[in-house]
């Protein structure tokens, strides 16, 4: 019998692009809701309760009640796309390649809740140097991003693509989250190993796709002897064995004059580079992305197919 999915949310943003991934896919059995009644809960209710694992593509408070809908169901596997769950202790962050255990922890888990577009690639670079002892307890971490309007949902899309709209957005770049409480913050620190929630500086620019994450670091604030070859062997050892999460060679890096944030729009992968000079002070790291792939509806796929494979 194919497992039955049902994404609750299946409409918008993240939801659409699950779906799309899903497309022609035999192996699944797809529940599907009209989207007319995407708000009959008594619908969504049935819906939850016959999924074998769901997705849920939601608000953080809607997220909640579609947990609670299920409380009694042991059966019932979910996935939470939103913030709701995302340091909690009882749920599986995730972000397989982060860890080494992390994939048998989300292959058995009931409750994974799918990582944050900008934490996937922050978490990424510095996560491998807490756990490699290079980047020091108390370090004042600061993580700089860009992302492609998507990340902002149907709003964003509209107040952006449509000329016409009451709160059109004409910026062809803009920052956002300027009193320094992003709702992200939390599971940077907590799954970056963090003893110091970092300084997160998030912006948009006018493209749809795309993301790129920088953690600019002091060589010498690090461990003694750190340089810009140890990290980038690091982050090489951290990440060796799986294909999701790819390293770049420093050479290569080397010969790169600009990063284009939209380079992997429709990709479910992540590239990571360490950029700086040998024998210099500082080093950049840099994650890049695709907003809605590794970062969102790539990833929720990426555990759902670890789910299924227990």
């Amino acid at each position: 019998m194919k497992p039955k999915i049902f994404i609750d949310g299946e409409h918008g943003t993240t939801g659409l692009q699950i779906c799309a991934r899903m497309a022609g896919r035999a192996d699944l059995e797809l529940l599907s809701i009209p989207e007319a009644e995407r708000r009959n809960a008594a619908m969504r209710e049935d819906l939850l309760n016959g999924a074998d694992i769901a997705i849920l593509c939601l608000p953080d408070d809607a997220s909640r009640e579609a947990v609670a809908m299920v409380a009694g169901n042991n059966r019932v596997r979910i996935i939470d796309t939103s913030t709701a769950h995302r340091v909690a202790p009882d749920w599986a962050y995730g972000f397989a390649e982060m860890d080494k255990a992390q994939p048998a922890k989300i292959r058995g888990a009931r409750h994974v809740s799918n990582p944050g577009c900008y934490p996937t690639g922050a978490i990424g670079v510095i996560r491998p140097l807490r756990q490699a002892g290079i980047l020091p307890d108390g370090y004042p971490v600061t993580v700089n991003a860009v992302s492609g309007y998507t990340g902002g949902g149907k709003q964003m899309i509209a107040q952006i693509e449509d000329e016409n709209h009451a709160e059109h957005i004409s910026a062809p770049h803009f920052l956002y989250g300027l009193p320094l409480k992003h709702k992200h913050v939390p599971e940077m620190k907590m799954h970056g190993m963090l003893e110091r929630a970092p300084i997160f500086s998030p912006s948009v620019g006018k493209f749809a796709q795309g993301m790129i994450v920088q953690v600019p670091l002091y060589l010498d604030d690090l461990a003694p002897g750190a340089t810009l070859e140890s990290i980038h062997a690091a982050l090489v050892e951290h990440y060796a064995g799986q294909s999701i999460v790819e390293v770049v060679p420093l050479a290569e890096s080397a010969q790169i004059a600009r990063i284009d944030a939209t380079e992997l729009a429709g990709k479910d992968t992540m590239k990571l580079f360490v950029f700086g000079t040998s024998g210099g002070a500082h080093v950049n790291l840099v994650a890049l992305l695709d907003n809605l792939g590794k970062g969102a509806s790539g990833a929720a796929v990426q555990n759902m197919d670890l789910m299924l494979s227990a």
